[in-house]
């Protein structure tokens, strides 16, 4: 079992086991026994009030006895809390498969977060590059708005031509 301390100094023990699976299952309509080979874990790191929702749900009997509800449990999660409690339930739901299929999610879990390394990294690298900065403002002198603003679509869009 994992546990980890949300933001209101609450500290809350993750366990999966078939009773957790069926009531993440009733509750959320989701089956955390497709993690091996699904896009859940994916879709857990990309969507943090759906990674919430279903931490509640594992901690629900510990919510219940604390008398916490899903609102206030949601109220003490942002930030760290979030990472501690993504990092609890990965390693919680890695535990309860059997060998064969543990190997692949912390495989799966190892490749995603060196991925996420990397991005940052790249991301970073970008941000901080002068090359950037310089960029843009030659961009900006030049009157070439960027792709995406209101601005450039005003730019795409047809312009009316005379006769027509």
């Amino acid at each position: 079992m994992k546990t980890f301390t949300d933001n209101a100094g609450r500290s809350w023990t993750v366990e999966v086991n078939v009773a957790a699976v069926k009531r993440v299952r009733g509750l959320l309509d989701v089956d955390l026994l497709d993690a091996a080979g699904s896009k859940l874990i994916g879709r857990l790191i990309d969507d943090p009030v759906l990674l919430c929702d279903l931490v509640y749900c594992l901690c629900k009997p510990q919510a219940d006895a604390q008398d916490v509800g899903d609102e206030d449990f949601g109220k003490a999660m942002a930030g760290d809390a979030i990472e501690a409690a993504t990092t609890a339930l990965l390693e919680e739901l890695t535990d309860f498969f059997p060998s064969p299929k543990r190997r692949l999610i912390r495989t799966m879990l190892e490749k995603l977060r060196a991925i996420e390394t990397l991005a940052t990294e790249l991301a970073t690298r970008e941000l901080e590059s002068p090359e950037l900065e310089s960029r843009l403002r030659a961009e900006r002198e030049a009157g070439t708005p960027d792709a995406g603003t209101p601005d450039a679509e005003k730019s795409g869009s047809p312009q009316p031509t005379a006769g027509g």
